[in-house]
């Protein structure tokens, strides 16, 4: 999948508090690339980042190192960084991690899930149908990362989130290149089944289906760069 010409991506202006500035906005900028907020090609600049948040270059420096060495962001020139090119053995080895930790977080979650949680599920699904409908990627996105982290916290583990984060870090930007193949559509169908099978407390059903959802996604990217 050849590199788009990039552009400055658009931040939200959210200001945040002085108390530990560069965690807070490695936090920001870390939620900003889970929930779809940069695409690949987009860029994001120091000084942009810096004013979007209130700060001085500084603290925007130490977290977009953080972010760098966990290979969710690059360096593209001296003061811009943004989403690495995706290589076709790196999907792989990402998606057959994700594949067992993603599943297992789903079926842990089956025996702990809140009803409150699946309330959240359905209207998540709900939403995402919305946007689909609308076309509007973005929310799509953000819907997506919100559903399947409902999944993930419902399991009860920080470790295993910790570790499913770390994955959709560097795999995430990409959903953005699965909405010309019909895969929002499919993959929400799964999420309807996840949903679902929680509901009943149907761990094998749920796995299921999130695995179903995965490899949906995976197929699409791989032919993308094939």
């Amino acid at each position: 999948m050849a590199q788009a010409r990039r552009k400055t991506a658009t931040l939200p202006v959210k200001p945040v508090s002085r108390g530990t500035l560069p965690d807070e906005i490695y936090r920001q900028i870390k939620e900003l690339i889970l929930d779809g907020g940069i695409a690949p090609g987009e860029l994001m600049t120091i000084q942009g980042l810096a004013e979007s948040f209130g700060v001085s270059a500084m603290p925007v420096r130490e977290a977009l190192q953080r972010l760098t060495a966990e290979k969710a962001l690059t360096i593209v020139s001296g003061r811009s960084v943004g989403i690495p090119v995706l290589q076709a053995s790196r999907l792989r080895d990402l998606y057959r991690v994700r594949l067992e930790v993603e599943t297992i977080a789903t079926v842990w979650a089956a025996e702990r899930i809140t009803g409150q949680d699946i309330s959240r599920l359905e209207g998540l699904v709900a939403m995402m149908a919305k946007a689909i409908g609308d076309g509007d990627p973005r929310q799509y996105l953000r819907g997506n990362y919100d559903f399947h982290f409902t999944v993930y916290r419902a399991a009860g583990s920080e470790t295993l989130l910790s570790m499913i984060e770390g994955l959709w870090l560097r795999v995430s930007p990409y959903f953005h290149s699965l909405r010309a193949s019909g895969n929002y559509v499919a993959s929400n169908r799964q999420h309807e089944r996840v949903a679902a099978a929680l509901k009943s407390r149907d761990p094998a059903a749920a796995s299921a289906a999130m695995r179903a959802d995965l490899q949906s996604a995976a197929q699409v990217l791989l032919d993308l760069l094939a």
